[in-house]
């Protein structure tokens, strides 16, 4: 139970550390939305047009001390600010609409992705010098390649040539978003390049990471006496090898988890794919301050919560660390 509360604690005073960075960073640096906003338009910027903007977007001359007490308020009650290149839509509006896309498509691939190469780590190793051991150089060429090539030559081959895929979008622009079947079944069609092309890049990782522990826990006493007593094979590499090597992988798959939205944005850029990545892709285009700092708010809580949940697994899967609590 120590443990746990000291994991709490931990991750409460880093996320309010990130949040900090967070609000401080976009004040610190040169420039400021408002002046972003009237780039835009041509001719003399008065005065009046210039605070009208700074209202707009919740800005003030306040001490930073004020304005850091208004930003927390302000978070609590989930308003982000104003988007500048979707303006007046609120930052949390556009975060809402992109986030969903972005977790189902590249979460989902990337829950497939672990347990995949996990479960054939798991197998390769306890099965050594089979035929499994041909899927070794074939992943870790596709891992060598990069992401983006990948991406391009899916794109062109199942996508341009043969048609067996739309090549971009995330469901056909005549359709209304929503739970009907043919909404659905388009926005399935169109995420399964980007999805297969996520799963093929990172495969490898998960698989020589599982193989190579497996391969050293194999080797340890505890399973040695676990076949010495006769206990089936499956329980053996199961619940004695694998549990036991399967705790890097988790820690691993704690931390893609929590760059998915970050690392959606290749995937999102090649395909025209509408999630999180290409809205912090075109957040970046127009300056639009607001809708970056939310976005790499998000990324951070969603980094800090997947490592505290994987230190929960560690406590699940790992007895050492109950005792220490």
């Amino acid at each position: 139970m120590r443990f746990i509360l000291r994991r709490i604690a931990f991750y409460l005073v880093t996320a309010w550390a990130a949040i900090t960075m967070n609000f401080l960073i976009p004040r610190l640096m040169p420039g400021s939305p408002e002046n972003a906003v009237l780039q835009k338009f041509q001719g003399q910027v008065t005065p009046a047009q210039i605070e009208a903007v700074k209202a707009q977007f919740g800005l003030s001359d306040a001490s930073l001390i004020s304005q850091y007490g208004t930003y927390w308020k302000n978070l609590f009650k989930g308003d982000l600010g104003i988007s500048i290149d979707r303006f007046p839509a609120p930052v949390s509006e556009v975060i809402g609409q992109g986030i969903w896309w972005t977790v189902i498509l590249v979460g989902v691939a990337t829950l497939i992705s672990f347990l995949l190469g996990t479960g054939l780590g798991i197998l390769i190793a306890w099965r050594r010098g089979s035929r499994l051991d041909a899927l070794l150089p074939v992943t870790t060429f596709f891992s060598a390649v990069p992401y983006f090539f990948i991406a391009l030559v899916a794109l062109t081959v199942f996508g341009t040539e043969l048609g067996m895929f739309p090549e971009s979008g995330g469901y056909r622009t005549e359709l209304v978003p929503g739970l009907s079947g043919e909404f659905i079944s388009s926005a399935l069609s169109h995420s399964v390049l980007p999805a297969v092309t996520i799963i093929v890049s990172s495969l490898a990782g998960w698989l020589l990471g599982m193989r190579n522990m497996m391969m050293t826990t194999i080797s340890e006493d505890y399973v040695l006496v676990a076949e010495a007593k006769g206990l089936r094979e499956r329980r053996v590499m199961l619940a004695y090898a694998a549990r036991n090597a399967i705790l890097p992988n988790i820690s691993g798959f704690a931390m893609s988890l929590g760059f998915v939205i970050s690392g959606s944005i290749v995937t999102e850029t090649v395909f025209s794919y509408p999630g999180i990545g290409q809205l912090l892709f075109r957040a970046v285009l127009a300056n639009d301050y607001p809708l970056m700092q939310g976005i790499f708010l998000i990324i951070t809580l969603i980094v800090l919560l997947a490592n505290f949940v994987v230190d929960m697994c560690y406590v699940l899967l790992d007895p050492r660390i109950r005792q220490e609590g």
